[in-house]
């Protein structure tokens, strides 16, 4: 006997985590991405595509003994493999440049765009897809490649409309860092604990303060909650060295380079890392990249225990306002570094490599926090129909603006009801209509209606303010083109 029991018709839910995106949101993130793609372009960079699937173990993810891994991924089996959507664009490039390493060039200069995933808790601003637009420089091992990275992440934030003095990079060095933990007594395995607890300390200093950093370095700390969160026991000059290194920034990046000298005296990586950011510094400024633009700051510790050299973070400086009407510092949109490691896992053999990631999503809310962008969607030209048997000379109608270049459409809906047409555009963001019925074929002639004035004259005037700026005109068909990219002309 069949089974008649109906089945439960799916929720119309987007799954937690992820988003739709609609007209203008996709056409702005498009926008930006053809501008950044241009800058980096322009600096000698080659597109590379990749699948949006790789092994688990290309991205370096081990395989925990459950039913799926759930480690950061979207994972699955396929026969004796685990496949997964990747979380980077980081991890695809390092088994690209192991597995066509005597096709490549080298160094392989390549930048990629695209949407990456991780199975993570999401959360406010917290999603488990999202875009990244990446370069990344392999097989030099010259800081030049750094220098270089960090101006053209210069360039790609003017050009998308931030403009200079509202940004600021900053360059720091993990090999500093880890002269300023040898000085302080930290190098060596038996100290890895203390160290990932300092390296933790740090990145919360923007945070909780010196003082509340100073706590994790010592004993530990117990936040306004009570819980306490344990330190990395360092005694009081211990603690002073790491807080000197935090503290280094000075007036001049030549000023900060003398103080971290000071910092990693004795230490012979912690000296490399120095002269490596002060060959960085001599590089930008011979590009016509000043302090106003890249500096040397210390405070940058994005992922340290990731990169081998220097890092460098894109900071927007300007204020805007939160959801409860706060004005807040917007943070962060762009960061990146060297990872001489990476490939290595494919080859044995240690590649240099360095890149930077830019937060596309981010900066496209920082533009229009600032009104840099009109989100505001403009829609196409609607060309009406009064008559179905008319339809192939809409057609020719709207056949014109497009070769016009004016973005347009015929309505498609049901005609009967004309209002219901009006309605159609004003929810499409029109900003005109055309209009001809049978007496305006008759006569050679078709209606425009200004549907941005008209809606103006509506909110905003009484009829005698407006009565010389009629919104609906008749004009004579071989006009018809031009007329709509003057009113389109005037709107912009």
């Amino acid at each position: 006997m069949a089974n008649d029991k109906k089945q439960p018709r799916p929720k119309a839910l987007t799954p937690k985590g992820f988003q739709d995106y609609f007209g203008a949101d996709v056409t702005e993130r498009a926008a930006m991405l053809h501008k950044i793609a241009a800058v980096y372009h322009r600096y000698g960079f080659d597109a590379l595509e990749t699948s949006a699937v790789e092994t688990v173990e290309a991205l370096g993810k081990f395989l925990p003994d459950v039913d799926r891994p759930n480690e950061g991924v979207f994972a699955w089996q396929e026969d004796a493999d685990w496949l997964a959507l990747r979380y980077d664009l980081t991890a695809p490039l390092a088994r690209v440049a192991a597995q066509y390493r005597n096709d490549l060039p080298s160094p392989y200069r390549r930048y990629a765009m695209g949407p990456v995933w991780r199975n993570e808790k999401p959360g406010p601003g917290r999603f488990r897809q999202f875009y990244q637009c990446d370069a990344d420089t392999v097989g030099a091992a010259s800081v030049a490649a750094d220098a270089e990275i960090c101006a053209m992440l210069a360039d790609c934030l003017e050009e998308v409309g931030i403009a200079r003095g509202d940004y600021v990079i900053r360059v720091n060095n993990r090999k500093v860092l880890n002269g300023v933990l040898e000085v302080a007594g930290l190098s060596g395995d038996d100290k890895e604990a203390e160290r990932g607890i300092v390296l933790r300390a740090i990145d919360k200093l923007d945070r909780l303060g010196v003082t509340g950093v100073r706590a994790l370095l010592g004993e530990g700390r117990k936040d306004e909650s009570g819980d306490f969160t344990k330190g990395a026991g360092l005694s009081e000059a211990q603690a002073d060295v790491v807080i000197g290194f935090m503290e280094a920034k000075r007036d001049t990046g030549a000023a900060t380079v003398a103080r971290l000298s000071e910092l990693v005296t004795g230490s012979p990586v912690g000296v490399a890392g120095v002269a490596e950011l002060e060959e960085i510094a001599a590089l930008l400024t011979a590009q016509g990249y000043g302090p106003e633009r890249i500096i040397i700051d210390p405070s940058v510790v994005r992922g340290l225990g990731y990169y081998t050299g220097p890092v460098y973070e894109a900071e927007l400086t300007f204020e805007v306002t939160d959801e409860k009407g706060r004005p807040r510092n917007f943070g962060s949109v762009a960061g990146g570094g060297r990872y001489d490691d990476l490939v290595k896992r494919f080859t044995g053999q240690e590649v240099p490599a360095t890149g930077v990631s830019i937060g596309v999503d981010r900066l496209l809310a920082a533009l229009r926090a600032t009104g840099r962008i009109d989100s505001k969607a403009v829609g196409p030209v609607i060309v009406t129909v009064m008559d179905r048997a008319k339809m192939a000379d809409y057609q020719t109608m709207v056949a014109e603006l497009r070769n016009a270049g004016i973005r347009s459409e015929v309505y498609l809906g049901n005609p009967k009801n004309f209002g219901n047409q009006l309605k159609y555009a004003d929810k499409r963001a029109s900003p005109v209509a055309i209009i001809a019925g049978s007496d305006e074929f008759d006569q050679g002639i078709v209606q425009i209606k200004d549907l941005v004035l008209g809606a103006q004259i509506a909110q905003n005037a009484t009829l005698e303010e407006w009565k010389d700026r009629p919104s609906q005109y008749a004009v004579p068909r071989d006009q018809m083109v031009a007329r709509v990219r003057a009113i389109l002309d005037g709107q912009a």
